[in-house]
């Protein structure tokens, strides 16, 4: 087994196959190997057309893997996300009624599962076992953060006759899961490894939407209406809201926009001073004298430059460890509220683990299965260490190494921060 690229003389953006695919598909509608997706649609008149140029996901004429030899493994890693036990379902419902694959394993509490002294043994994902696991938030599966040995874990699967892996996580995840493809080359095994992008905080490149992400933003606005009546039923209320969001403040601006009800959203990609006549305080202090209540979203990952986070401390996951922005911002709202002589009434909610526990909405539940079952199909094909992606309404194959390398960041001059400061009524920046 020699894996290959397949090379598109256009981009960098070639995915790697296990071989040359013999095998006829049972399906009956294909994507032809050759159409590409452009990372941009939007250009100057008679302007070339730049960036990326990805493989179109979908169902191939030509299978590398007989359906009836494949063994195939499900891990879900990281934090919990509305829609992880949608995915594995759907993994499994296409891989059984649409390839005839009967040999489905979950490997246990994330990458841990992969080894077999710490891990638990993993269990067989039949029709039964995932009837009714998408009514459920979490994972069937169990979750966990940080690394395997890689070696142990590939020669793991190797034993256990495991020619295809599914990995469900964020960036780490799928770093991982490079080097378990890596890995499997280095063994000359046969590994199809296709990654799902997880996350609520929408923040994977070339990912327009993450599956889980409307859920969060659903369930967050239930907060933030909670924190609006807390706030507004009482004389000076104000109220702060914490929302995940490590590196981007999708999910924070997601809910403010359709929320409507907030007055101050702090994102990560918007630094801010806090003190000084056009810092927040002062803001926060002009609406109080005028409006006399106020409701204020923060996503964990902004104001990390006031609090001095350490970069060498780090979780399992190799991720920084952020200080908590809602405790601080809570105590310096206070404080100055106290110094100018305001009484003041502050609730702060924090509901970051409802967000991301829920069962997955309609929407998200209808994006999941499509991830899940471009998946297969990429899998059956022989195509390896590559990501869904999501560009455009278009599903595409991303490298990993492509994914792993790049960012998502909300634009602080593009036009859903802009919808925010509409939303919001506060200045374009706080200095």
């Amino acid at each position: 087994m020699n894996p290959r690229p397949v090379v598109n003389d256009m981009t960098d953006a070639t995915i790697t196959t296990l071989g040359e695919a013999r095998h006829d598909s049972p399906l009956t509608r294909f994507v032809d190997d050759a159409v590409r997706v452009p990372e941009h649609i939007a250009r100057a008149g008679g302007a070339p057309a730049d960036g990326l140029l990805f493989e179109h996901a979908g169902p191939r004429r030509k299978l590398f893997f007989n359906p009836g030899e494949v063994r195939a493994g499900i891990v879900t890693c990281g934090g919990l996300c509305p829609g992880l036990n949608n995915v594995i379902r759907s993994l499994v419902l296409e891989m059984h009624h649409a390839y005839g694959v009967r040999e489905i394993l979950g490997f246990r509490n994330g990458y841990e599962g992969l080894d077999p002294v710490r891990g638990r043994q993993p269990v067989p994902l039949t029709l039964d076992y995932v009837d009714h696991i998408h009514r459920e938030g979490g994972t069937v599966l169990g979750t966990s953060r940080g690394p395997v040995d890689v070696r142990v874990a590939v020669r793991n699967l190797i034993d256990r006759g495991v020619n295809v892996l599914y990995t469900i996580g964020g960036d780490g995840t799928q770093r991982g899961a490079r080097e378990f493809y890596h890995e499997a080359c280095r063994h000359s095994h046969p590994l199809a490894v296709v990654g799902v992008p997880k996350t609520i905080d929408n923040d994977v490149a070339f990912v327009t939407r993450t599956f889980g992400y409307l859920t969060a933003v659903e369930e967050a606005c239930r907060a933030i209406a909670c924190a609006h009546v807390e706030a507004h039923s009482v004389h000076n209320g104000i109220s702060v809201v914490k929302l995940m969001g490590r590196h981007a403040g999708f999910l924070a601006a997601g809910a403010t926009i359709a929320n409507q009800d907030v007055n101050f959203t702090l994102i990560p990609e918007v630094p801010f001073a806090l003190d000084g006549p056009r810092g927040f305080l002062a803001a926060l202090k002009r609406r109080m004298l005028d409006r006399k209540h106020a409701v204020i979203v923060v996503a964990e990952g902004a104001g990390q430059n006031l609090l001095h986070a350490d970069a060498n401390d780090r979780d399992a996951s190799g991720n920084v460890k952020l200080k908590d922005i809602g405790s601080h911002l809570c105590s310096r709202i206070t404080q100055h509220f106290r110094k100018e002589d305001i009484p003041v009434t502050l609730r702060y909610f924090d509901p970051s683990y409802m967000v991301r526990s829920v069962p997955a909405d309609s929407e998200d539940s209808i994006v999941c299965d499509l991830f899940a079952r471009h998946a297969v199909h990429a899998a059956m094909a022989g195509k390896t260490g590559l990501v869904i992606g999501y560009v455009h309404e278009v599903f595409v194959h991303v490298p990993i190494e492509l994914l792993t390398g790049r960012t998502k960041r909300l634009d602080p001059d593009g036009g859903e921060w802009h919808a925010v400061l509409a939303a919001t009524g506060q200045p374009a920046k706080f200095e």
